[in-house]
């Protein structure tokens, strides 16, 4: 049987300032096609349904004609809200751009959809600014998701790196070590996946491949 991947991609296309954001392209397409090679099911969700922002500067530099063909699956997301049946997905997977980190640390649908995967022992992924997606998640028991748990996100030194740290509600690395997590750094612009039981993180878009393999392989043992 088809496993089911929830894939969940940021709507907001502006940081502070009126900078443009939205989703890194990359992010959402290398993992969509190990996915698809795989044979899975994808379903694409966002905050506010439809189309999906594509951040600019995702397209610059060398992308691959496939991973530039998957935009086309980010025209017609479906809202987030409209997603009521958890049970039948085993995995959602958190794409990054800067623009996760101003619609999805606080979506409580986004939360309690995680909170349901995690405490049903499916798999829980998320790349660079992804893991924006699990700042607001709380457990049964009222503990932070990320609490005691190793995990990969985009780190304070790459945001400070890329310029745009002025223009974020807060740093990603610091946030997620505040709320108990283990981050495990690597340097800058390397890959570096951590996979904490059926939580499965990685730093940045070079991390991205490895961590879409992570929750193929968890799936498919």
């Amino acid at each position: 049987m088809s496993k089911h991947i929830l894939m969940v991609v940021t709507t907001a296309d502006k940081m502070k300032e009126n900078h443009p954001t939205g989703l890194w392209l990359s992010e959402f397409g290398e993992a969509y096609v190990e996915f698809e090679k795989a044979g899975f099911t994808i379903t694409l969700a966002s905050p506010v349904g439809g189309k999906a922002p594509v951040d600019a500067r995702s397209l610059e530099g060398k992308t691959s004609q496939e991973i530039l063909n998957t935009a086309k699956h980010l025209e017609n997301t479906l809202k987030l809200d409209t997603i009521t049946d958890s049970a039948k997905f085993d995995a959602v997977f958190l794409p990054g751009g800067h623009g996760t980190m101003f619609d999805l640390p606080d979506n409580q649908t986004l939360h309690a959809l995680i909170r349901e995967l995690y405490e049903g022992d499916k798999v829980v992924a998320a790349v660079c600014h992804g893991p924006a997606g699990l700042v607001g998640v709380t457990l049964s028991d009222e503990k932070p998701l990320v609490e005691g748990k190793d995990v990969a996100a985009f780190t304070d030194d790459e945001e400070r790196e890329t310029t745009l740290d002025r223009f974020m509600p807060f740093l990603l690395e610091t946030r997620l070590r505040e709320l108990g997590a283990n981050v495990v750094t690597a340097p800058n612009w390397t890959d570096n996946v951590q996979a904490d039981g059926n939580l499965i993180t990685g730093q940045n878009p070079q991390s991205t491949i490895n961590v879409a393999k992570a929750v193929v392989q968890h799936l498919l043992k």
